[in-house]
């Protein structure tokens, strides 16, 4: 694990925590506030797994959010969401409902069970964990909480693909509007330098020695197996303007943008791309949701790479370090 001073904990009052799990590569993470933020969120993976999205969308009556999560574990992963209740609702955080208090609590996963004993996943106690290492201080990267047993680059089954990880990065403009974001990165696609166009990491050649380039397969017609059903992309993007929830819909969207730049292909039936958005709302003069979805796409997109760059090698599943 790497960690960097220069991610999503920038934004004033984000504190991000992790927690990786013991016996196999998995985990969760959370991201919390000092006070409830607005939020937003934007799907494009065609097999997502999710909690409280609904919440999200610019209509319903929900206006603040306590905490967003990312998650390893597929589905089972979503239980760390119980642990990060307990942990807010011991500190008086949720609205109120009577005499109890109803953290907010919405979150995404990652499926990563075929890394070791898939018997071990996040849950309640995991979520808790992560909620309370939670600090504003540097981010860690790589195999670390949601990161832990990413994987990108599947187009040719989960034996010929590499490793993926947790990434963070942040940006400042001299008026003060800070953007940030958190990604793990556990794609369908190769990863790819929007830069230079490289490949970083992706599917291997048959001997595993080299990259097999999934896009240029399926333009000349490669026969594939049929598609690895466990992939995704889960990322937070963060700002300290001030959005409503329509605003914060919209940097998600915007935000997107990165995956199609940084991963090939992107937001397959067999992906599960799920970009949240948030805003603190602690800058003092307005700034638009256009302007802050355009940085959060190239803020996002960082991040990304930074995931893959950060990570390592486990049981037989190599990173991009391995290969150059």
């Amino acid at each position: 694990m790497t960690q960097v001073r220069r991610s999503i904990t920038d934004i004033d009052g984000l504190r991000v925590g992790h927690h990786t799990c013991a016996g196999r590569p998995t985990g969760c993470t959370v991201i919390l506030s000092d006070r409830p933020f607005a939020a937003g969120v934007d799907v494009r993976g065609g097999a997502p797994g999710s909690r409280e999205l609904e919440l999200l969308r610019p209509e319903n009556s929900v206006g603040r959010v306590d905490a967003i999560f990312l998650a390893g574990g597929s589905a089972y992963g979503l239980e760390a969401a119980a642990g990060i209740m307990r942990w807010l609702e011991e500190r008086g955080r949720g609205f109120a409902a009577g005499e109890v208090r109803v953290p907010i609590v919405c979150g995404a996963i990652l499926f990563d069970l075929q890394l070791g004993d898939g018997r071990i996943r996040p849950d309640a106690a995991a979520g808790y964990a992560a909620a309370q290492s939670a600090a504003g201080g540097p981010v860690g990267e790589g195999n670390v909480g949601a990161g832990a047993g990413a994987t990108v680059g599947k187009m040719f089954g989960p034996a010929r693909a590499m490793r993926g990880g947790l990434g963070s990065w942040s940006v400042e403009r001299p008026d003060g509007l800070k953007v940030g974001a958190l990604a793990a990165v556990n794609s369908f696609g190769d990863v790819v330098d929007p830069g230079s166009g490289r490949i970083l990491a992706g599917a291997r050649t048959p001997d595993g020695r080299g990259l097999a380039d999934s896009m240029r397969a399926l333009h000349r017609g490669d026969e594939v197996p049929p598609p690895f059903a466990g992939n995704t992309l889960i990322a937070v993007v963060a700002t300290n303007a001030d959005l409503s929830k329509s605003g914060c819909t919209r940097v998600a969207r915007m935000a997107q943008d990165a995956l199609a730049r940084c991963i090939r292909p992107a937001h397959m039936p067999c992906d599960g791309d799920t970009v949240f958005a948030l805003g603190t709302g602690t800058l003092e003069h307005a700034v638009d949701a256009g302007t802050v979805g355009a940085l959060a796409a190239d803020v996002l997109a960082v991040a990304i790479i930074r995931g893959v760059r950060a990570a390592t090698a486990w049981g037989g599943c190599p990173s991009m370090h391995d290969l150059a």
